[in-house]
């Protein structure tokens, strides 16, 4: 058997991080077994699917890396199929048209709720004659299709991730409604469950992997299977990703679209790995790993039954390791994007190798990529303020003596082109003034960046008097230490 999974996200909205963590388990037990990985768009929710939402969507799967081997297929391309199964169920007595008006099935929920019963259609129109139909239609009454369940039926799975599953009839609420807006001569627009199963036979899932939320629509998806004489698939239902509370993760909690991620400085790379972790552990405990290596060791019995918390520290940790490890000329590609939204000066063609080398500084201190923002804004203009330590520093004894002598030495021509020519010139500096390297080290850092903290001082002040940013800068501090 060649494993066919799907990831059959709506269009309603942007690619949610639930959506892409199934998708990402459905992608790596595919891989895993040399399977197929199929993208469903279900848009029959007509009124709210938008084509810029399906965009996000395919954009976001292929950033993260989950590339598909069919698709996309569109549902609202397939209405054909879903209305000739349909019309299969109505032919054999399995379905029928109801007519009940919104007020009537709402006076069945209130008697219901004061007798404390659960909620539930009664299937009072479950063997309405021609007659009646007509009569209602002559009302101007619509009619929605409902399919027939057995309240006496139990219905069983075996699910990979939660081990025997048992459902009775009963608790399914009543004949369950597969078609909208129906007449005695048409069918309306299908409903979810129905069309779901008539993708899934017709494309040849077999297995349906997707967020416990899902259960209670695989009990009366399992009937649909065998009312369609269709195969029923292998289920697997995977732990919502919840929030610090433990409740379901939302738009309430912040950024839950992927897209948000991206812009937020996560990398692809990062986000595909933590995704994996949110519900499954690696057999080896190994955190760091590439969706290619996890789909080697993925398998559903070290999936979790229990929700997986959204942890902010965890994916800020694996993203900053994949930080430091980018090489510089494929990291300065990432960062450039943030430096020009920030309004920095440079010319990404003519300045590609100073800013590769400026990337290569930065990234070891990185978590998310907006942080070389902060990290990096010295390094783009001529001058800047002073923080008060900096502004301490620069006041201490013997200080403007040799920012005095260091402005000299460059401006008569000492080479500064290399970390070795550069701690020729402190050394130097050093020994004609008669002063502790610490002091000059720290003189230095004061004067080039304005603050005591930052990254290494040596290579800072290469780039920097590659951009000829230095002279001025320590023109400027020598007047602030002489004032």
């Amino acid at each position: 058997m060649t494993v066919r999974v799907r990831i059959a996200p709506s269009p309603t909205g942007n690619l949610h991080i639930g959506t892409a963590r199934t998708a990402v388990f459905n992608w790596l037990f595919a891989r895993h077994h040399g399977g197929q990985f199929i993208l469903r768009v279900e848009d029959t929710d007509t009124e709210r699917s938008r084509p810029e939402f399906t965009q996000n969507i395919t954009e976001g799967l292929a950033w993260l890396g989950l590339n598909w081997d069919e698709g996309p297929f569109f549902q609202s391309e397939r209405l054909d199929l879903y209305q000739q199964a349909i019309q299969t169920l109505l032919n054999k007595g399995l379905a029928y048209r109801a007519y009940d008006t919104p007020e009537e099935l709402d006076a069945m929920r209130t008697a219901q709720k004061a007798k404390n019963q659960a909620p539930r259609y009664d299937n009072r129109h479950r063997d309405l004659t021609e007659a009646q139909q007509r009569a209602f239609e002559a009302e101007g009454r619509q009619a929605v299709i409902r399919f027939k369940i057995d309240d006496g039926r139990t219905i069983q799975w075996h699910d990979l991730v939660r081990g025997p599953m048992t459902w009775q009839g009963s608790d399914l609420g009543g004949d369950m409604v597969v078609a909208r807006a129906s007449s005695v001569d048409r069918i309306g627009q299908p409903l979810y469950n129905l069309a779901v199963v008539v993708d899934d036979m017709d494309m040849n899932i077999t297995h349906v992997i997707r967020g416990e939320d899902h259960i209670a629509n695989t009990a009366k998806q399992i009937l649909l299977y065998e009312a369609l004489g269709g195969q029923v698939p292998n289920f697997a239902h995977t732990p919502l990703i919840l929030n610090q509370t433990g409740q379901k993760l939302s738009k309430r909690d912040g950024v839950t679209s992927i897209s948000d991620f991206q812009k937020m400085g996560f990398t692809a790379t990062a986000l595909a790995n933590y995704m994996t972790l949110l519900g499954w552990s690696a057999p080896d405990s190994e955190e760091l790993f590439t969706l290619e290596d996890a789909a080697q060791k993925f398998s559903f019995d070290r999936v979790n039954k229990a929700g997986a918390k959204f942890d902010w520290d965890k994916l800020d940790w694996l993203n900053s390791q994949y930080l430091h490890d980018i090489p510089a000329t494929e990291l300065v590609n990432l960062l450039m994007p943030y430096w020009q939204a920030a309004g920095f000066s440079f010319d990404p063609v003519a300045d590609q190798d100073w800013l590769t080398t400026l990337a290569g500084l930065l990234g070891p201190g990185l978590t998310r990529l907006p942080d070389a923002v902060d990290q990096g804004r010295f390094f783009f203009s001529e001058l800047m303020d002073y923080s008060e330590a900096a502004n301490k520093q620069l006041h201490q004894a013997g200080v403007a003596d040799l920012l005095q002598v260091t402005l000299e030495k460059l401006q008569s021509g000492s080479a500064l082109d290399s970390l070795d020519t550069g701690k020729t010139l402190v050394n130097e500096v050093v020994k004609a003034q008669g002063i502790k390297k610490g002091l000059m080290m720290k003189s230095m850092r004061a004067a080039l960046m304005g603050d005591m903290k930052g990254p290494d001082l040596m290579e800072s002040w290469l780039i920097l008097h590659q951009r000829q940013f230095d002279v001025p800068r320590l023109k400027a501090a020598l007047e602030q230490a002489q004032s």
